[in-house]
């Protein structure tokens, strides 16, 4: 290993010791902005105004719901902006194990199964982000994205109109024809 990677292994040993005997605090519903923009990005009128919109959601989604739980947060993405996948895993796994009703823990993870090309696994995170946050952008398109690396063109169409149903303005949009083009009539 290197000097990075221990370094930020033993910054995350020390954080993930304090968990013990930590709860997590209930995750709220839902921030009163969150649908209020979820609506306002539907009906943007261009993508700049849904990507302005979308930065916002991101802020709501990002907000873990105490400190510890933000710091394990912030150490996973930290991690990962530097390509440290094991320490961002297991950043992620003590998210998810100390707030396991947090939909972006579990969605962040997947991005780092994603990248490992596990997709498998990412799909399963997945399914546990959305099922906590059914609207969650990130989780939607990341799924469409696995889905379609695993073949599963007809399943990643769904979740990727299922997206664009949210937000029409989002860059994977560019994928409906790709998708369309690799799946048979018979299968749509």
């Amino acid at each position: 290993m290197n000097r990075a990677t221990l370094t930020g292994l033993s910054s995350l040993w020390i954080a993930f010791g304090a968990t013990a005997g930590l709860a997590c605090p209930e995750v709220s519903e839902t921030d009163p902005l969150h649908n209020e923009l979820m609506e306002q990005v539907r009906v943007a009128p261009d993508a700049r105004s849904a990507q302005l919109l979308t930065n916002q959601l991101w802020e709501i989604w990002a907000k873990a719901p105490d400190a510890h739980s933000q710091d394990l947060l912030d150490a996973g993405i930290e991690r990962r902006s530097v390509f440290d996948l094991d320490a961002a895993m297991a950043a992620f796994d003590a998210l998810v194990g100390y707030c396991p009703t947090y939909a972006e823990g579990y969605n962040q993870r997947a991005f780092v199964l994603f990248i490992r090309q596990d997709y498998e696994p990412a799909l399963k995170d997945l399914d546990r982000a959305l099922a906590r946050a059914p609207d969650h952008l990130g989780a939607l398109t990341g799924r469409a994205m696995a889905l379609m690396a695993l073949g599963r063109d007809v399943e990643a169409l769904q979740d990727l109109k299922s997206a664009l149903s949210l937000n029409p303005w989002l860059k994977e949009r560019d994928l409906v024809p790709v998708l369309e083009g690799r799946i048979s009539d018979s299968e749509l």
